[in-house]
């Protein structure tokens, strides 16, 4: 077999690792991608920056596409059957991450705006990869949850939208559709935003268009105090300057972007390009995870079990981090501050999973050691 030619965002995660015995590596900024670069390609390798569609391969000898994403909107998928062009993503291979981000604004909201995990709920917005195992998540902390899918209304145990928009904080996962009986674009428009009081949270970590931009914005100005954490925006990395000074925390889509999901969605689509291809798939992700900046962690039964909980969330991820460094760019100019925001993902710092760090408890509650496996913490008792 030749030697397969790839064209591939230069930010995929160890991506000379996993492809480099399979064909020889053209490493590009995902979002300067061209016809020109792939005119020659037989596997175009991506991120959601990438818009994939007939502008960019009908001169193209291309015949498979992987995205190392979980989403599909920036693949035209007609276009890619009608040619018989293989395709694959990698749904879920994030989901950990994203759900660790909510968890991390969560903790963070018991000190800033009073949010008390016992009594308050939590509403999620579609239930897939990702919402499916935020609410299980949650629900193992104690921590009530109301979730709504509209393409799962059968499903026992899934509530209405409206009694989810009744919940203290809203969590947005679900996919970027612009059409079919259950378009999610601008599925948070005026009118339902309108629907939302002072008081309440609402989270966007799916994509940036689910919620209309610039009715937020004016919502924001209308009522100061409804607080609002953005992870995904409208135009990325374009976003709105005077939107993002004036949510509660914001951050350069990075919800998904932990080391782990990261090696994961790089090997997902590793495995499906051997699989096409008939190759051995030789690269597993444990060869290559990083030893966690954070490797450990003990606590003992003087401490107070809120006190330790928090610490652990906010010691592996604390999303202020990302907020602060977005924000310290919004006085620049508007390219300015869209290649600080692809800069900020570009060299993103390795993220690691809570599975990562071992918690060591000596003589604790037993209602704390359920809440540190819950999280998916290592412990050690």
């Amino acid at each position: 077999m030749k030697q397969l030619r790839i064209v591939a965002d230069e930010n995929i995660t160890l991506l000379e690792n996993f492809f480099g015995e399979i064909g020889q590596i053209r490493m590009l900024p995902g979002r300067e991608i061209n016809a020109r670069d792939v005119s020659e390609a037989d596997i175009l390798l991506v991120r959601s920056v990438t818009r994939v569609d007939e502008s960019l391969l009908a001169s193209s000898p291309v015949k498979f596409v992987g995205s190392c994403s979980i989403g599909v909107d920036h693949l035209d998928t007609e276009y890619l059957d009608a040619q018989g062009i293989v395709y694959a993503n990698a749904p879920g291979s994030n989901a950990n991450s994203v759900v660790e981000y909510v968890v991390s604004c969560l903790s963070i909201l018991t000190e800033t705006h009073g949010l008390n995990w016992e009594s308050h709920r939590v509403g999620i917005v579609g239930h897939g990869n990702v919402g499916s195992l935020l609410a299980d998540r949650l629900s193992k902390m104690g921590i009530e949850t109301r979730a709504y899918d509209p393409l799962l209304e059968e499903q026992e145990g899934l509530s209405s939208l409206e009694e989810v928009m009744s919940c203290d904080v809203i969590s947005l996962h679900v996919p970027l559709t612009r059409s079919g009986s259950h378009p999610t674009y601008h599925m948070f428009d005026a009118d339902r935003l309108s629907r939302l009081k002072s008081g309440q949270v609402l989270i966007n970590t799916s994509r940036g268009s689910v919620v209309d931009n610039q009715a937020l914005k004016q919502k924001l100005i209308d009522d100061p105090e409804f607080a609002v954490i953005l992870d995904v925006w409208e135009n990325e990395p374009a976003i709105d300057a005077e939107l993002a000074r004036r949510v509660f925390i914001g951050s350069p889509h990075i919800a998904g972007y932990s080391f782990d999901g990261k090696v994961a969605g790089t090997e997902m689509i590793y495995q499906r390009l051997c699989q096409h291809y008939g190759l051995p798939a030789r690269c597993k992700a444990g060869q290559f995870l990083e030893e966690p900046p954070l490797s450990k962690m003990a606590f003992t039964s003087v401490a107070d079990p809120d006190w330790c909980l928090h610490t652990a969330i906010r010691a592996c991820f604390d999303v202020r981090h990302d907020d602060s460094l977005l924000k310290s760019v919004l006085n620049r100019s508007e390219e300015d501050i869209a290649q600080a925001f692809d800069r900020f993902r570009k060299h993103y710092r390795c993220r690691r999973e809570f599975p990562g760090v071992r918690i060591q408890l000596k003589q604790v509650q037993p209602e704390l050691i359920r809440k540190f496996r819950a999280l998916g913490f290592n412990l050690k008792t």
